[in-house]
């Protein structure tokens, strides 16, 4: 029996599988609010209890940097060792994983109804891969081909330099600097930056806030979801604007990232907000941000952009590791 595990810092999916079973046909699985539990060992602890299951091997995603077997969680206080937590539960091996490295892991498994394709382009068989993922946070990982397979690789380059690439970036940059000296790209593109992006058009004052909006805004726990619902029903004003300039934003990092991994077996979109908002994804703003590389330009047209659909593309990868290492 495998468990797996796709761990954040606001929720954490767990199930267990047999060895030879389909990543996406679990035994059990379950959906638990992470910061319920002290540690990542006292949630192992809890869904194993609560499902009475048991395994033996063990791979988890987890939702920040993992370096030799040790992993910090993101907005949690949780530090996690694969080594502790194998003796602990007898586990035979236990692996962890970035969880936006094992959302690349699962990109060469996932099947074309859990993609929306912005772009076809021309792949190349054995081209790598990047995989940008704005969340909660901005995460970015690539996959090699290594002879017989797409091996994952992670990456911290969501904490890069933001650059802004017009004049309103420039100032909403200017605007983020009296923050803090380093803004960046997830400073603007994730969950939190798209706030901070309406905060500072709102500011500006070039388009009024609907008092509605406004009503709406102050009584939510998290205003990202209204702000995207209430673009997806306008045709204009300062939350359409809000999306379209966040969406100009993650197509130059995507580019970016597609140029610094030579990206010609394709690039893809995952986290939660994506899906959210392919209206505007599809209208020109994403795609022309990509493309604006000066002379690579022609090499961003040919390589394929999709979204990932599949809200269990973490787990996918992490059923993966442990199953083929």
């Amino acid at each position: 029996m495998l468990l797996a595990g796709d761990i954040g810092g606001t929720k954490s999916r767990l199930a267990i599988f047999a060895g030879d079973a389909d990543p996406r046909r679990p035994l059990v699985e379950e959906v638990l609010p992470s910061s319920r539990y002290t540690g990542l060992e006292s949630l192992i602890r809890a869904f194993l209890k609560r499902t009475n299951r048991t395994a033996d091997r063990a791979c988890f995603a987890i939702a920040g940097p993992v370096i030799d077997g040790r992993a910090a969680v993101t907005n949690l206080p949780w530090i996690a060792e694969a080594g502790a937590i194998r003796r602990q539960f007898g586990f035979r091996s236990v692996r962890f994983l970035n969880d936006v490295a094992a959302t690349a892991r699962a990109i060469p498994l996932l099947e074309p109804r859990e993609l929306h394709t912005l772009c076809p382009g021309e792949p190349a068989a054995q081209g790598a891969i990047a995989l940008i993922a704005p969340g909660t946070g901005l995460g970015e990982a690539f996959l090699t081909w290594e002879g017989t397979r797409q091996r994952e690789h992670p990456s911290e380059g969501g904490h890069a330099d933001f650059a802004p690439g017009n004049l309103l970036e420039a100032d909403l940059l200017r605007e983020l600097r009296k923050e803090s000296d380093h803004v960046s790209y997830e400073k603007v593109c994730s969950g939190p930056g798209l706030w901070k992006i309406y905060c500072f058009l709102r500011e500006r004052g070039t388009e009024e806030e609907p008092s509605w909006l406004a009503r709406k805004l102050a009584g939510a726990d998290d205003p990202v979801p209204v702000l995207v619902d209430a673009a997806l029903t306008e045709k204009t004003g300062i939350r359409v604007q809000t999306v379209s300039l966040f969406c100009s934003i993650l197509g130059a990092e995507a580019g970016n990232l597609a140029l610094k991994t030579l990206a010609t077996g394709g690039v893809y979109i995952g986290g939660g907000i994506a899906p959210r908002i392919l209206p505007f994804l599809e209208d020109g703003t994403f795609l022309a941000a990509f493309r604006r590389k000066g002379r690579m330009a022609d090499l961003l047209f040919r390589m394929p952009v999709h979204v990932i659909l599949e809200t269990r593309a973490a787990l996918i990868g992490a059923v993966d590791c442990i199953a083929n290492g």
